[in-house]
């Protein structure tokens, strides 16, 4: 169920001085909002892109401007540096952390992610120990890297661990990349692409290890110079970067009623949140990292993906049903994921969702030149296509998955090899 809205805004609240927010706020005033306009952040920067900080921003490039442009007409306060505390649905409003009160007819949550801290308190808490979300993150990191340590290890297998690792090595800086899996960036492009991905980086002079897991870390007066795993290897490092996930900025939600947990704030296919009993929150929107919604192009499974373009594409969706009266109706939320990554000299592109992938094939180049388009399927259907440095066939694939198209789509095109179906 879902109450009517009660009226045109005039007051609209963003959550979130994300680069969804930011796409929402422009948005809006492209859409003819002339009311109040205000976005809430819980870093003191003004909006900025998150995609150079693990590349040219630790090469210590742009470190002072990954702000986001914005439209100088925007006309939007900005309530930085005070984290949002509670959600009052009954009353419409949002306390900060600083015990502000702010009102809204429409609300937009956006709040996205942060990065998942190291378990071990004590040593998350060392100098020599970070993470890599943020403008201050990066900033810290990049000036450790300048400052030349001896071996920088890097724990995940996850896209942000291997970028990083790529920015090691052309700083010429010794690395070391611990994966608990038996293959890298298996969660995205699955053990086949992930595995061919880590041979890449060891022969990039990676050292890569596979099944790795830290028992402890050694950091003799609080300075790290060693770790010790779980088989037994030691390994001295005197920088770590634990880029071990995300966890959604949910936790202000709690008591509001919402179905908002680890997993996100769960939304429906026009961006309007749910409350934990199902019913429709007409007036509070989610977007980007933060938001979980059932997407048409995974059979109406409820996801969630960190993804650049998504989140300004929701965003954008989330403005216009935000505006939309009684009789003017609302849009779907219709964005087929994508994903790029540079590392190693090499650009990765992803469209579609490759998890749950049952089937792959290469079908164009090969991994042996390093330049192929592969695709994924699902109980014969195309879900999903990887290209490395060869992402212009990745529009027709693309196309393909939209139309749930078999798998594969079709054969016979330009520099297509004979195509092999194997496990993904």
């Amino acid at each position: 169920m879902s109450a009517p809205l009660r009226g045109a805004p005039e007051t609209i609240l963003i959550v979130g001085a994300s680069l969804a927010g930011l796409a929402a706020a422009h948005a809006l005033r492209a859409q003819g909002y002339a009311g109040a306009l205000t976005l809430v952040g819980d870093e003191p920067h003004l909006p900025y892109d998150r995609p150079p900080l693990s590349k040219q921003v630790l090469r210590g490039q742009f470190c002072d401007d990954t702000t986001l442009p914005r439209h100088p007409d925007l006309r939007a306060a900005f309530r930085l540096g005070t984290p949002a505390q509670s959600l009052d649905l009954d009353a419409r409003a949002v306390t900060l952390a600083d015990g502000a009160r702010l009102r809204y007819d429409r609300l937009l949550i956006a709040t996205g992610t942060r990065a998942r801290p190291w378990p071990n308190p004590d040593e998350a808490g060392l100098a020599d120990v970070f993470t890599l979300r943020s403008r201050d993150d990066a900033a810290r990191l990049s000036a450790r890297l300048r400052a030349g340590p001896r071996r920088v290890i890097l724990v995940g297998g996850g896209f942000i661990g291997f970028e990083v690792a790529s920015t090691c090595r052309d700083l010429d800086i010794p690395v070391t990349v611990l994966v608990r899996e038996g293959a890298p960036l298996s969660a995205a492009l699955g053990p086949r692409l992930g595995g061919w991905v880590g041979g890449i980086a060891r022969e990039q002079g990676v050292d890569l290890r596979l099944g790795a897991e830290i028992e402890r870390m050694e950091a003799p007066g609080g300075r790290l110079a060693a770790v010790l795993l779980k088989d037994g290897a030691r390994i001295e490092a005197d920088v770590l970067v634990a880029a071990i996930g995300t966890v959604r900025n949910v936790a202000w939600l709690d008591g509001a009623g919402l179905a908002a947990d680890d997993g996100g704030v769960t939304c429906d296919g026009y961006g309007r949140v749910l409350r934990a009993n199902g019913d429709i929150v007409a007036e509070v929107f989610a977007a980007g990292d933060v938001a979980r919604w059932p997407n048409p192009h995974q059979d109406e499974r409820l996801v969630a993906v960190e993804h650049w373009g998504n989140a300004q594409a929701q965003a954008r969706t989330a403005a216009r049903n935000m505006l939309a009266g009684p009789a003017a109706g609302l849009i779907r939320h219709d964005h087929l994921p994508d994903f790029w990554s540079q590392q190693f000299g090499r650009t990765i592109k992803l469209v579609g969702l490759a998890d749950g992938a049952d089937s792959l094939a290469i079908v164009h180049g090969s991994l042996a030149e390093g330049r192929f388009v592969a695709l994924y399927g699902r109980e014969g259907r195309t879900v999903a296509a990887a290209s490395v440095d060869s992402a212009r066939w990745l529009p027709a694939y693309a196309a393909a998955i939209r139309e749930r198209a078999p798998f594969p789509p079709f054969e016979g095109a330009v520099d297509q090899p004979r195509i092999r179906i194997e496990e993904p």
